[in-house]
């Protein structure tokens, strides 16, 4: 994969891309870029990265980040469906600085560590937000700055604990992009520090150091993360047992498999799995 900085294709007469991305597979990498950008997703379930947050998406769910925060969405390797996603990107700075879009600004300051708002909220927003792929220039651009007053009136939840407001060098992005194909291919399996560093052409205390200051926490609390998460789907999508999705997902005991479940659902996962399965 080759990770770096994304340029967005907007000129000089052009300050706001409003597109559908039908594919496979959401292929973009780990990646920031200089705008802002709003994400709807249509069809498709997997695993969101946004700044250093790991965790699952699924259809219907929007989610803004401001820009230069990483960020990309994963599918599930075993889905048969094309995915589908309205996307919104536009400049800094296109909208006047009023007292009267206050509220818009403090949302996209938010942003700066990505924010998803509640899929009920979103239902009757989403008409207007898929209607943007078919305007241009000063209708998209009233229609966006509509889409986001609406927002900033709605509640969020802010999803990575660091913001990313400055640019990351483009090896930083490159080493983490390798990182995170790596753990994706590799999370079922006992994971060494010594070969991810070697993958980053690291020493391994360098790889620690490196990794923990970009993410803002340690590479195995990461990759538990990455870890449980994916059992969550595992538990609501397959018929597997709890001991088989316990090694499935990289764990070697059942007993620690529970403990790290609890920690970050504050439940089991045979509840976890009866409550979700009945939504």
């Amino acid at each position: 994969m080759n990770p770096a900085f994304e340029k967005v294709p907007l000129g000089d007469k052009k300050s706001i891309l409003a597109f559908r991305f039908t594919n496979e597979v959401f292929d973009a990498p780990w990646h920031f870029h200089p705008q802002h950008e709003l994400t709807f997703i249509e069809k498709s379930s997997g695993t969101k990265f946004i700044g250093d947050y790991v965790g699952p998406y699924k259809k219907g769910e929007l989610v803004l980040v401001r820009s230069n925060l990483p960020h990309c969405w994963k599918n599930n390797s075993n889905s048969d469906r094309l995915s589908s996603s309205i996307v919104i990107q536009w400049n800094k700075g296109i909208f006047a600085k009023v007292y009267e879009l206050e509220s818009v600004f403090a949302m996209l300051r938010d942003a700066s560590k990505g924010i998803i708002f509640d899929k009920k909220d979103i239902q009757k927003i989403y008409p207007e937000i898929k209607k943007t792929i078919s305007l241009n220039k000063l209708e998209l651009y009233v229609q966006l700055q509509n889409i986001l007053i609406k927002l900033s009136k709605l509640p969020y939840t802010q999803l990575s604990k660091r913001s990313f407001t400055d640019d990351l060098p483009g090896k930083f992005t490159s080493r983490m992009e390798k990182i995170h194909y790596y753990i994706d291919k590799n999370y079922q399996e006992k994971i060494y520090l010594k070969d991810l560093s070697e993958l980053v052409n690291m020493s391994e205390q360098s790889f620690s150091r490196f990794f923990t200051k970009i993410m803002g926490k340690p590479f195995f609390t990461f990759l538990n993360e990455y870890r449980i998460y994916s059992a969550n789907k595992m538990l609501v999508d397959t018929d597997l047992s709890i001991r088989e999705i316990c090694y499935a997902c990289g764990y070697e005991s059942t007993a620690f498999f529970y403990k790290q479940f609890y920690k970050f659902n504050t439940t089991t996962p045979s509840k976890y799995r009866k409550s979700h399965k009945l939504k």
